[in-house]
C-alpha cells in the first residue's frame, strides 16, 4: 500500500505539534518495501517527543535496516488531538518515515520502559487496525512484539502481545526475522499458532499462548508450557562484548524539540553495585565496557554528523565507567571535535564525582548535576544497599559547588522497607545540609530534592515486599513539605502516589491483570504516565469490575514460596540470591559492589560465559557503592514539552541496556 500522506498532511494544521508526524529527521530512513523483505515497525508509545531520542529503538532500526531480508521504520502514539482526527477519518497508525499504514507491516515492535504506557500498546495495535487480543489474530495479521524493562514481567500484556524479546536485541532481531521471513515466503500458510511455537524455540523469546496459567483462588499456581518443545523457563538474552555492536551510527535528530536533544552514547550496559530497588541494574548484569577509544570515535562521528554540542555519556552509573575522567577529558579535549563540546554524564555515583571530574565538565558548560542518595540516613541506606555515607555526599556537593555550579538536584525513594519517620525526615535534612555546602562557595545555592515512591519491582531482591499505600505516601510527603516549607534554598518535588499505585499494579500483576488495562483502554484511559490524563479512579473502577483486589496485588507482601508471575521468566539472577539479599535487607546488611570481592554467585557472569573478574586495585575513595538514578523505579525524570509527564524513565538512556523493541 501506498503512503497514507494525501490523508495525514491535511490533518496536520488542526493538531497541536504537527512535527510530531512528519518525519524527514537527519538520519531518518526510507526503506523500500518489497516482498522479500520482513517489514518491521518499530512503535514508542508515548509522545514523539519522549520516544524519538530512544536509543534502544535507534539501534534496532539501524541494525535491521543494515539486513538485505529486513526493513524498519518507526511509529509514536499519537496524542490525542491527533487520535481523534485520525479515528474520524479512518487514518490507521502509520509510519513517521514513510507514512505506510501499519498493517502493512509484518511485525508491530514495542518498546516497553515504563508501565503507564500499557493502554497506549493497546491503542496503538487498535489503530493499526489489528485485533487488540491476541487469540482474535489470524496469519493476515503482524505479529505483535515487546521488548525493553517491563518484559520482564510480561504477564500483564500476555494477552495482547503475541512474543516478548527478554534482554538485549542487537542479536535475537535477527533471529526472528529470519523466521518470519520463512514464514511470508510461504504466504503465511497454516495457522499463525505454527509460526508462533518456532519464534519460542529462538533463546530469549517467550509467546504467551504457548504456556497455561493455573489459578487458586487469588493465587498463582503455575505457567508452565503447553508443548514438551516449548521451553520452561526463558533465558533473557545478553550480548556479552559491547563493542561488537557501535550503535547508533546515524542518530536521529529531530526538527522540532524532543527531551534529551543531544548526542547520547552509551559507555557500558550493566551494573553490579546491587542497589536493592533498581530494576534496571539488576536485569542488565553483567558490566559491559566500551572500549575508550571507541568512545571517543562515536562522540566525534556523531558531533560532526549531528551538529550538536553537547554529548550524554549514558549508562546506569556513568562515573563507573574505567577511566572517566580521562575519557571526559579527551572528548573536552579533542580537537577533531568541531567547536567546543559539553559533556552531561546523566547518573553520577555521589562517592566517584570529584573535584577533577566537576573541573572536566564545567570547562565549557556546565550541565546539570543529579545525583541519588535514594534515603535520607545512613540505616536506610544499608536497606536498600545504596552505601553512601553523608560525608560522600557533601563531598560530591563541595566539589560541585566548588566549581560554580549553583543548583543540585537529589534523588530519594520513599516508601522503602522498615523506613520510619526518622528515616524520611532525614532526606530534608541531606537536602538543608548539602544546601549549607554550597553557601560555602555562593549566597545562591540551591538544592531540589525530588522524591518518588518506591514501586517494588520484578527479579529484584524487594519484589516480594509490600508497596506502601497511597495515604501513607502521602503523609511521608507531608512530613517533608512541612520539614522544608521554611528552608530557604530548598526545593521538594514528588512523584504522584496515585500514579506510583497503578505502576504497582503493572509491574507485578498476573494475567489477570491485563482485563484491567483493557477496561481502563476503553474508557478512554491513555497517556496515563502524563499527569493531565492520569486517572486514578479507571483503574480502580476495573479492578472492582473484575474482582481483583488492589491490596493482593500491591500492598501485600510476599512469602519465599510463593508462585510469581515473572518466575518463569530469567533475568539470570538465581532466586535464591535474590531471596538472601531481601533477608540482608530487612537486617540492614549492605553487601559491596561485586567488582571489588569475590564473587557473590548471583548468576549473572557465569550463566552467561562472562568470567568474574576481581576489579584492582581498590575500591572507589569514599566507599564502593552508589550507582547513579535508578531508570526503572527511582527518580522523575521531568518533561516540560507542554503537558507533564508523571512516568519515571528517561528515555534517552532507556536505550542502555535493554530497552527498545526487544531491547
Amino acid at each position: 500500500m501506498s503512503s497514507l500522506w494525501p490523508r495525514i498532511e491535511p490533518l496536520l494544521a488542526k493538531v497541536q505539534k504537527p512535527a510530531r508526524y512528519i518525519g524527514c529527521e537527519d538520519g531518518a530512513q526510507q526503506p523500500a518495501h518489497s516482498p522479500g523483505r520482513v517489514a518491521w515497525l518499530l512503535v514508542y508509545p508515548d509522545a514523539y517527543e519522549v520516544g524519538l531520542p530512544n536509543q534502544g529503538l535507534q539501534i534496532l532500526y539501524e541494525i535491521l535496516n543494515e539486513r538485505d531480508d529486513a526493513l524498519a521504520e518507526r511509529a509514536y502514539s499519537p496524542w490525542v488531538d491527533m487520535e481523534s482526527l485520525m479515528r474520524q477519518r479512518g487514518v490507521p497508525l502509520f509510519s513517521v518515515d514513510t507514512h505506510r499504514p501499519a498493517q502493512v507491516f509484518d511485525l508491530l515492535a514495542f518498546n516497553l520502559s515504563a508501565e503507564l504506557v500499557y493502554t497506549n500498546v493497546l491503542n496503538c495495535i487498535d489503530l493499526a487496525g489489528v485485533p487488540v487480543r491476541a487469540e482474535d489474530r489470524g496469519p493476515e495479521h503482524p505479529l505483535v512484539v515487546g521488548g525493553g524493562h517491563c518484559t520482564f514481567n510480561p504477564e500483564p500484556l500476555a494477552g495482547f502481545v503475541d512474543l516478548f524479546v527478554i534482554g538485549d536485541g542487537e542479536e535475537v532481531v535477527g533471529e526472528i526475522n529470519e523466521v518470519v521471513r520463512d514464514w511470508k515466503a510461504s504466504s503465511r500458510r497454516g495457522p499463525r499458532s505454527a509460526v508462533l511455537r518456532e519464534l519460542s524455540h529462538i533463546a530469549g523469546v517467550y509467546v504467551p499462548s504457548m504456556y497455561e496459567v493455573t489459578y487458586d483462588g487469588p493465587r498463582l499456581v503455575s505457567v508452565t508450557p503447553r508443548y514438551t518443545d516449548v521451553p520452561e523457563r526463558v533465558e533473557k538474552r545478553t550480548i556479552a562484548d559491547l563493542a561488537a555492536w557501535p550503535y547508533p551510527r546515524r542518530q536521529l535528530v529531530p526538527l522540532t524539540e524532543v527531551v534529551h536533544d543531544r548526542l547520547n552514547v552509551e559507555i557500558f550496559r550493566g551494573c553490579t553495585r546491587g542497589c536493592r530497588f533498581c530494576q534496571a541494574g539488576m536485569i542488565t548484569r553483567p558490566v559491559r565496557e566500551r572500549p575508550a577509544g571507541q568512545v571517543r570515535r562515536m562522540v566525534r562521528e556523531g558531533l560532526d554528523r549531528t551538529g550538536y554540542d553537547e554529548v550524554s555519556l549514558t549508562s546506569l552509573s556513568s562515573a563507573d565507567y574505567s577511566g572517566i575522567q580521562e575519557v571526559v577529558g579527551g572528548i573536552i579535549g579533542d580537537p577533531e571535535c568541531s567547536g567546543q563540546v559539553s559533556v552531561s554524564l546523566p547518573s553520577l555515583r555521589v562517592d566517584a564525582f570529584t573535584v577533577g571530574i566537576a573541573t572536566e565538565i564545567q570547562k565549557v558548560r556546565r550541565t546539570g548535576l543529579t545525583f541519588a542518595p535514594e534515603a535520607g540516613t545512613w540505616r536506610m541506606r544499608q536497606v536498600i544497599n545504596k552505601l553512601i555515607r553523608e560525608e560522600d555526599l557533601y563531598g560530591a556537593v563541595d566539589s560541585a559547588f566548588s566549581q560554580g555550579w549553583r543548583r543540585v538536584k537529589l534523588y530519594f525513594l520513599t516508601g522503602l522497607p522498615t523506613e520510619t519517620d526518622e528515616d524520611t525526615l532525614g532526606i530534608a535534612e541531606l537536602a538543608r545540609q548539602c544546601v549549607a555546602v554550597g553557601r560555602r562557595h555562593t549566597r545562591d545555592a540551591s538544592v531540589t530534592a525530588s522524591v518518588g515512591g518506591l514501586v517494588p519491582k520484578p527479579q529484584t531482591p524487594f519484589q516480594w515486599f509490600g508497596q506502601d499505600t497511597v495515604s501513607e505516601l502521602r503523609r511521608k510527603v507531608g512530613l517533608l513539605r512541612d520539614a522544608t516549607r521554611r528552608e530557604r534554598g530548598v526545593a521538594l518535588r514528588w512523584h504522584d502516589p496515585e500514579a506510583t499505585l497503578v505502576e504497582g499494579l503493572a509491574s507485578r500483576g498476573d494475567r489477570r491483570v491485563g482485563a484491567v488495562i483493557e477496561d481502563v483502554w476503553r474508557r478512554g484511559g491513555t497517556f496515563q504516565e502524563w499527569s493531565e490524563r492520569f486517572d486514578l479512579s479507571l483503574w480502580e473502577d476495573a479492578m472492582a469490575a473484575h474482582g481483583l483486589p488492589v491490596d493482593w496485588f500491591v500492598h501485600r507482601h510476599r512469602g519465599e514460596a510463593e508462585v510469581l508471575p515473572w518466575d518463569h521468566i530469567s533475568a539470570g539472577l538465581h532466586k535464591d540470591f535474590l531471596w538472601q539479599d531481601w533477608q540482608d535487607a530487612l537486617a540492614a546488611s549492605g553487601v559491596e559492589d561485586c567488582r571489588w570481592t569475590p564473587c557473590y554467585d548471583c548468576g549473572a557472569c557465569t550463566g552467561y560465559g562472562i568470567e568474574h573478574v576481581v576489579a584492582s586495585p581498590v575500591p572507589p575513595a569514599g566507599g564502593s557503592q552508589g550507582t547513579g538514578q535508578d531508570l526503572s523505579s527511582g527518580g522523575t525524570v521531568p518533561v516540560t514539552l507542554g503537558a507533564t509527564r508523571v512516568g519515571r524513565t528517561d528515555p534517552a538512556m532507556a536505550g542502555a541496556g535493554g530497552q527498545g523493541a526487544g531491547r
